[in-house]
């Protein structure tokens, strides 16, 4: 990897990107430092000490502390990551969503453009209930004006980081979205450590509990790597054609079918839509409903934590099988061998084609989406009976991790084409 990086940096147009990257992370990360106007520190500090964790802890990995502190960026991307979920579903629903998704490049601008708006319309509707339902204590002043004020720049941040990452997405290296998302991760694992670390000198924290959550880290992180690089090789063989003088095809390649296909967007949109009832109760606060989602659907709540762990797993095996239909259709591929003469031996081309390739993408995607759920579970677990309180778990560390291998794939990808060899294998 170093020497796949070290490659990178010495060519000009890899090293522009590459530094434009940085510079994008690096304004993120300053943005996540400037605090939002007419709020009361003291207060805010208050309000998270008596939080509940299960509340602030998604918003608290996403924005990388950012919420934690009440900062420009406090709502960070995750409305954009709601109106993404939105969008892609209503495009199986609606017949001209659908029509414009196959339109190619314009349809996906108008699709695209649609999400800004989205997340501009939950943004803002986070940012009221954020300033209005959970913070409202913490207002300076609680007149109209101020909290016009505070909506506002929330809103306002949560779309310069939309824009952020679109532009990193198309000046820089890897998708910009995941890097925010991968970048707040990864800042918050130093804070996490330290307060391990120093809990572990005064006693609350059991040696024994640390030493088996790092070697579940480990473990996790070889599962992950060992997942995201697994791959089905369906063998093609290819027709030979005679085409006056000239002879094609021929030849044998294969269909490299992914054991996880969809990365880590099904775990991103399974949190995403657990927070969401969560994210309800600002407008609640000490109701009835508050008190039920507490109890029912926050993960340290009893029986809480189990019904959150199950809609986690079941949300993660159905967003991997969903996603995976969504970037791949086996009936397009079957249709596009079966035109240039190629066939998968033994098996008939056209129909029966289509019908083997979604039947073996189905029994590898269920082992890719049972082990992205079993990952994003067992964590959650481990820290609610264990003494260990990590800032981060198993689904931070599928992140980052999957979004790291992402991002490396890409400028590998970039470095072949000039004919360096990568790391990847």
């Amino acid at each position: 990897m170093l020497s796949t990086l070290r490659n990178a940096w010495k060519i000009p147009d890899l090293r522009r990107r590459i530094l434009y990257t940085l510079l994008m992370i690096t304004i993120f990360r300053l943005g996540s430092t400037i605090p939002v106007p007419g709020m009361n520190k003291e207060v805010l500090a208050q309000l998270f000490n008596q939080g509940e964790n299960g509340l602030f802890s998604f918003f608290n990995l996403i924005s990388g502390g950012a919420f934690g502190n009440f900062t420009i960026f406090a709502l960070s991307i995750s409305p954009y990551i709601t109106a993404s979920i939105i969008l892609q579903l209503l495009t199986i629903a609606i017949p001209s969503l659908e029509a414009m998704a196959k339109e190619g490049e314009e349809g996906r601008k108008k699709i695209a453009q649609y999400t800004r708006y989205g997340t501009i319309v939950l943004a803002l509707i986070q940012a009221t209930g954020v300033s209005v339902g959970l913070f409202n204590q913490a207002l300076i002043a609680d007149d109209p004006f101020s909290v016009a004020v505070v909506v506002i720049t929330l809103t306002a941040g949560t779309a310069f980081l939309m824009w952020l990452g679109e532009q990193i997405t198309e000046n820089g290296i890897g998708n910009g979205i995941s890097l925010i998302i991968f970048t707040g991760i990864v800042s918050r694992i130093p804070v996490g450590i330290i307060q391990t670390v120093q809990k572990a000198q005064i006693g609350e924290v059991n040696i024994l509990d640390m030493i088996i959550f790092l070697v579940l880290a480990i473990v996790i992180i070889a599962g992950v790597v060992a997942v995201q690089q697994g791959t089905r090789k369906i063998p093609v063989q290819y027709a030979k054609r005679v085409v006056g003088r000239k002879t094609y095809g021929g030849h044998s390649t294969h269909i490299p079918l992914k054991v996880n296909q969809s990365g880590v967007i099904p775990v991103i949109f399974a949190i995403s839509l657990l927070q969401f009832p969560l994210t309800i109760t600002y407008f609640f606060q000490g109701g009835a409903f508050a008190t039920w989602v507490a109890k029912w659907l926050s993960p340290t709540g009893n029986p809480g934590i189990w019904v959150y762990s199950i809609l986690n797993m079941l949300l993660i095996i159905f967003f991997t099988y969903f996603y995976t239909a969504v970037t791949f259709n086996p009936q397009q591929v079957a249709d596009n061998m079966k035109q240039h003469g190629g066939f998968i031996p033994g098996i008939r081309p056209g129909k029966p084609t289509a019908e083997y390739l979604d039947r073996v993408l189905s029994r590898i995607t269920l082992a890719g989406a049972l082990f992205l759920a079993l990952i994003a579970v067992i964590p959650t677990l481990m820290l609610k009976f264990t003494s260990i309180q990590m800032t981060f778990g198993g689904t931070s560390l599928l992140i980052a991790v999957g979004v790291a291998l992402e991002t490396m794939k890409q400028i590998e990808s970039q470095m072949m084409m000039r004919h360096y060899q990568g790391f990847l294998k």
